[in-house]
């Protein structure tokens, strides 16, 4: 499958991992580690910039919205997104600034430490092989920290496991600690939730 077939796949999604889907689910203990998270590490901002990769209809970002964050980005292929974010999170959609695209068509119009956190659930297990250059945009577009939640491959693994969803559609499931740490962040936390690995990366002193 190629990168253009694979972002179609998913910008089409209905039913189980659509739009529709996870707002009927709403934020849950991910969200809720996310916040605490960027709380402990992006309250120093008087107004912390936030991006989330692959937002959906914005569960997470209601719940950070609901706790007080207002600078708040997403970006999500579905143009179904928006339709449901406003039904189900109105005063997030008005608030949060939001880019119905590919993240690859998307990041690199954004200026170097655009956001105080980048963050994505299950989402960057999406990016093709041939599309991992946009692994360094996050990582310049980052002013400070990266935030992970993904099912991760094999530790010594040095390329992505390939799992599928509907027995046809592509997952790539890397290492987020190898991979940020050669991009000049350093990993200071992380835990486990049901199949994800939540990992916090931090840029390091010695890289810009």
């Amino acid at each position: 499958m190629t990168p253009d077939e694979l972002r179609q796949r998913w910008a089409e999604r209905s039913g189980e991992f659509s739009p529709d889907y996870y707002a009927h689910y709403g934020p849950d203990e991910t969200s809720e580690a996310i916040r605490r998270h960027i709380e402990r590490t992006a309250d120093s901002e008087p107004e912390p910039s936030i991006l989330e990769l692959g937002c959906s209809s914005g569960r997470h970002l209601a719940h950070l919205h609901d706790n007080g964050y207002r600078n708040l980005h997403g970006i999500d292929v579905n143009e179904e997104a928006m339709t449901v974010m406003r039904q189900a999170y109105p005063e997030l959609a008005a608030a949060g600034t939001f880019y119905i695209d590919a993240i690859e068509s998307v990041v690199s119009a954004f200026d170097d430490d655009a956001f105080d956190v980048v963050y994505s659930v299950e989402t960057l297990q999406h990016i093709h092989p041939d599309n991992e250059w946009v692994f360094d945009e996050l990582a310049r577009v980052a002013a400070d920290c990266l935030l992970t939640v993904e099912i991760e491959g094999d530790a010594d693994a040095e390329t992505p496991e390939v799992n599928y969803v509907d027995d046809a559609v592509p997952l790539y499931h890397r290492r987020w600690s190898r991979i940020f740490s050669a991009r000049g962040f350093t990993e200071t936390a992380s835990e486990r939730l049901d199949n994800d690995t939540l990992r916090l990366f931090r840029r390091s002193a010695d890289v810009r």
